[in-house]
């Protein structure tokens, strides 16, 4: 068999494996074994063809996967607008009952309609209360 099947056979079980285990550390040593099997196809031997899938595995190894590993670390997307109000603390202004369809909270110093997270609970202004959800413009709290 051709070195550079050989080589080609290789780079795809090495980029199956990579697939199936999203790790990152066999992606590299799939890319040397495609030089390889080009530097093979050309004309080199199995020698020239192992040592360029050594060099390129390795420098592929030292300097993509630590990218791409800090990418894959990433923190958590900031949560911004609306999203971002779920989970704070409320005062409420006004009282809030749902069966009235009255209800107003303070959230983060601005002013919001507000209904109860339970439609048969009644908050009375001053009560503390956890931003649950965003409804449009309307808060539901708890």
């Amino acid at each position: 068999m051709d070195p550079w099947v050989v080589w080609v056979v290789a780079a795809v079980a090495l980029a199956v494996g990579e697939m199936l285990t999203t790790s990152f550390f066999l992606g590299p040593f799939a890319g040397g074994a495609v030089v390889a099997a080009l530097v093979a196809l050309a004309g080199g031997g199995w020698v020239a063809s192992t040592l360029v899938f050594l060099a390129i595995s390795v420098g592929l190894l030292l300097f993509v996967r630590p990218v791409a590993r800090r990418h894959l670390r990433q923190p958590p997307a900031l949560r911004t607008g609306t999203a971002a109000l779920i989970g704070r603390q409320a005062v409420v202004l006004e009282r809030i009952s749902n069966d009235e369809g009255v209800g107003v909270a303070r959230i983060d110093g601005e002013v919001w309609t507000a209904r109860a997270f339970d439609d048969d609970r009644v908050i009375e202004p001053g009560e503390r209360v956890s931003v649950i959800e965003i409804r449009g413009a309307t808060a539901l709290v708890d």
